[in-house]
């Protein structure tokens, strides 16, 4: 999570996660913490290194309520050193897994609404459709956010 950070700061995008190292805020450490021991996180692994991370929940209060069952992604990560090489799609595919073994049909996520929408044009290009637009309340301002859903068969 802090890799990510650094490359998100290095890229000038400092408004999706700012630029702290990720570790060095109670509440994400706490988040993190809690998917691992509740058994929602997921790790890529290669050669005993960690390439990304999945994680898996109950969808945040700030986006509007699924009205049908669901499996919410809370995270997904990939190393910037495993980049091009399919990391994200193959822990959103485990999450289809996961989710068609629970007889779930609809996933969702959220994710930052950069003004270049690069992040959401990305899990469109997984399959996901952008829905609902949102606004929180950031370290730094207001955080645009999209919600984003694919359907299951």
């Amino acid at each position: 999570m802090d890799g990510a950070v650094e490359w998100l700061v290095a890229g000038g995008r400092t408004r999706q996660w700012g630029t702290d190292p990720y570790s060095a805020d109670p509440r994400r450490v706490a988040v993190i913490t809690g998917l691992a021991s509740g058994g929602n996180l997921y790790v890529a692994v290669s050669g005993g290194i960690v390439a990304g991370a999945l994680g898996l929940g109950p969808a945040p209060s700030y986006v509007p309520p699924a009205v049908e069952p669901e499996l919410y992604i809370q995270l997904l990560v990939t190393d910037r050193a495993w980049a091009g090489r399919g990391i994200g799609g193959r822990l959103l595919e485990h999450a289809r897994t996961i989710a068609r073994a629970a007889g779930v049909r609809l996933l969702r996520l959220d994710c930052y609404a950069a003004p270049d929408r690069a992040l959401v044009r990305y899990y469109e290009q997984q399959g996901f459709t952008a829905t609902d637009s949102f606004e929180v309340e950031g370290p730094s301002g207001p955080w645009p956010g999209q919600v984003l859903e694919q359907r299951l068969t």
